[in-house]
This record gives C-alpha cells, sequence and structure tokens, in this order.
C-alpha cells in the first residue's frame, strides 16, 4: 500500500513523520533508516555520550512505543539500495516499499581521510553515529595520546572529552585558526584559550601529511616534517551530504539534493529534508546542518506533502558544547564585515556579526540572555545599532526595543 516513504531515521526524517500524522495524513508512513536503532539526537555523541553521561535511552527522539502508536512504520537497520521512480518504488534489502511521495532524509557522511593519508588505518575514527562512537570508547583511557584532525566543532568538543577524561589530546588544524571557516576571530581566540587552559596543544596554520604504522596507527607526520606519536585519531574535517541515492535516481544535485522552496526535487513526488537538501534563501542557495533546520524542515515539507504552498524560511540556529562553555549561534555570519563584542561578566561573552548596519549572527558563550535577543532581533527580520550592542551599561533585553528595520 503506497503511503509517504521516508529514507532516512534521523532528526529531519522524524520530525517528517510525526508532523505528517499530527496534521492528520491517513495513509501508510514508513521511516527507513540503515542504523539498527530507532531515531535518536545525534549532538550529543560528540558531547555527553563519548563522556559516558548520556545513555542511548535518553537520546531517544521519541518513546519506543510513539511510532507503533502513531500508525508509522519503522524499518530500522535496512539500507536503500536503489530508488524506482518509473514504478514509486525504493529497494532495501530484499523488500520493495511503494510510494505516493518519498522523502530523502538521508543525512550527511563524515569526511575520511584517504587512504594514501593512513584514513584506513586501526584506531583512526569519525563521529557521525552511535556506532563510531560505541567503536572508539575503549580508546579513551588516561594518559594515553590522542590526535585529533580538524578544528571544527566535532573536533573541538572530542578534544574536550578527551581532555577532560585526562588524556593528552593535541589538535592539528590546516587553516590559519581554529574554527575560521564558522567563526571571528573573536570566537576562535575564547575557545583557542579555553583549550590551552585546559592542557589540549594546538597547531594551527599546520598540515597533516600522514599518519603512520604498521596495521594500526601509531604517529603522524605534519607537513613541515614533524612527527607526533599517538595511539588513535579522530577525523573532524567536515561533512559531505549524502546524494549518491539522488545522483543513481537522475535527481538534480547542488551542493545536496535540490529542491524548490517547497521542499520538492526535481521529481514532483519526491522531496529532501535536512542536511542533504540545498534549497533557496536570500537569493542564492544554501545547506544547513542543524539540529533546528531538520526539526523546522520536516515539519513545513510535510505540510507541503499535504497539500499545503509554505515556502520554507530558515531559522538557524546551533550550539556547542565544551568544558562547562555552551556555545549558542543564531543566524548565519556569511558574508559579514564587522564584529562587536559585547561582555559583562567574566567567563560571558556575546558576538555580534553585521553588514554595514544589518546584523547577521550572534554567537553566545555562557550568555543565554544575549543568544535569545540576538535570535528575536534576527527572526523579527531587524537590526540592532552596534553602538548599543557594546554598551553594556545597557541590559540585554533593552536591546529589544531599540531594534529596528533597516
Amino acid at each position: 500500500m503506497p503511503g509517504i516513504v521516508i529514507i532516512g531515521a534521523g532528526q529531519a526524517g522524524a520530525s517528517l513523520a510525526a508532523e505528517a500524522r499530527k496534521l492528520g495524513y491517513p495513509g501508510l508512513i514508513t521511516l527507513i533508516g540503515d542504523e539498527p536503532v530507532t531515531p535518536y539526537q545525534r549532538p550529543p555523541l560528540s558531547k555527553g555520550y563519548l563522556l559516558g553521561h548520556v545513555g542511548v535511552d535518553r537520546m531517544a527522539l521519541r518513546a519506543a512505543s510513539f511510532w507503533g502508536d502513531h500508525g508509522i512504520k519503522l524499518a530500522v537497520g535496512r539500507a536503500v539500495t536503489a530508488i524506482d521512480r518509473a514504478n514509486a518504488t525504493v529497494r532495501a534489502g530484499g523488500d520493495s516499499f511503494h510510494y505516493d511521495h518519498l522523502a530523502m532524509a538521508t543525512g550527511s557522511t563524515a569526511r575520511q581521510l584517504p587512504e594514501a593519508q593512513g584514513g584506513l588505518l586501526q584506531g583512526v575514527y569519525t563521529v557521525r553515529n552511535i556506532a563510531d562512537v560505541d567503536v572508539m570508547a575503549t580508546e579513551f583511557r588516561p594518559g594515553r595520546k590522542l590526535l585529533i584532525i580538524g578544528g571544527g566543532y566535532i573536533g573541538l568538543e572530542a578534544a574536550a572529552v578527551g581532555a577532560k577524561l585526562g588524556l593528552n589530546v593535541t589538535l592539528v588544524e590546516m587553516a590559519p585558526r581554529i574554527l575560521q571557516r564558522v567563526a571571528a576571530p573573536e570566537t576562535s581566540n575564547f575557545f583557542r584559550e579555553l583549550h590551552l587552559s585546559n592542557g589540549v596543544a594546538i597547531r594551527e596554520n599546520t598540515r597533516l601529511d600522514r599518519l603512520v604504522g604498521s596495521g594500526r596507527v601509531s604517529g603522524a607526520i605534519l607537513a613541515d616534517g614533524t612527527e607526533l606519536e599517538t595511539d588513535f585519531v579522530i577525523v573532524g574535517i567536515g561533512i559531505m551530504p549524502r546524494t549518491q541515492l539522488a545522483q543513481e535516481a537522475d535527481l538534480a544535485i547542488e551542493n545536496g539534493i535540490r529542491t524548490d522552496a517547497y521542499g520538492r526535487t526535481s521529481d514532483q513526488n519526491i522531496w529532501a529534508v535536512g542536511e542533504c537538501a540545498s534549497f533557496p534563501h536570500g537569493g542564492g542557495r544554501i545547506r544547513l546542518e542543524s539540529v533546528g533546520h531538520a526539526i523546522h524542515h520536516g515539519e513545513v515539507v510535510a505540510k507541503n506533502i499535504l497539500g499545503a504552498t509554505q515556502a520554507y524560511e530558515a531559522k538557524p540556529w546551533f550550539w556547542s558544547d565544551q568544558y562547562d562553555v555552551k556555545l549558542q549561534i543564531a543566524g548565519l555570519n556569511a558574508g559579514y564585515d564587522r564584529v562587536v563584542e559585547r561582555a559583562v561578566e567574566a567567563g560571558s561573552r556575546s558576538i555580534w556579526y553585521y553588514r554595514g548596519q544589518q546584523l547577521l549572527a550572534v554567537d553566545a558563550i555562557n550568555d543565554a540572555r544575549a543568544y535569545m535577543v540576538g535570535k528575536r532581533i534576527l527572526e523579527s527580520r531587524q537590526t540592532i545599532d552596534p553602538e548599543y550592542v557594546v554598551d553594556v551599561t545597557t541590559d540585554v533585553k533593552a536591546l529589544l526595543s531599540r531594534a529596528s528595520s533597516l
């Protein structure tokens, strides 16, 4: 019996399934996931789960009974191998699933080091799913040497876990500074000092030449000839949208599965949501990697599958936990030409990104109030004069009354 078939049981796919049923969709909803577990949250993987503070049960997106109670068929531990558009069918193992609407929620995959750089050596890991973390968990023992390749959020979160568990951690970043792709120097500087104060050795502007070892990694050679000993390696050099199924089905691809503003792909009966999808935004196209986007995008596309014509408007927000520091980010800082910093209390601050006089984004470090105020200003499509932001004699909530449209 055809219905809605969703490939990918992550946050976006689960959100779409739950919303479609909530809105009264009467047909069959099938949620196919290639991991042998019910849908779960991914952000804790590189934080609480890796530390052992958060168990699998606490990461579940819904109670185990939710799916059956709401008539949503879970097909977990199934890898979809093909999409047959002519017959509106997907194949997973020896089974076929027929659809009226197909939603691609395939997410992303972690970038791997190539074999020539030692990427296939034992003891080299990425952090993308529960299985990844489970297999590396036994490596985290006090006194061992951990090498992290990549100074983005995944790499820094893993570094924080390693340092807290008593490992000797070295992080190598080929860019001139950590977080260069996603944050201003002010944010990079804060987190560099935070990690250095916790014993992490950071080597910026340093390229990995190759990992070395006989079967298992035992060291690394950097491009400047430096040799490092290591017991294991975590690679955090970014992610790529999982588009292979869509490509094989001849769907349009553009930095992800290309969709219109409503989530529809180049096939009118196939939709794409979450990290795998690129969609119109601000006169161009973007692809977002965040929990908030996955939830909201899944809900909007569910409405459109049921007949609405609601264009998706991204409201980006992100977060990262490192040691006892919480970074909360609202907005997208792409194209900024100026930042101002607001620091009211020791250990907390916020960095506000502007293009001209237009507020683009806010990084709030241990400052939830600044995050909420910045987020509200951004979502109302307003801005705030930078001079008001840096005036710490003004309560941050008062910024809301001073926000204005350009």
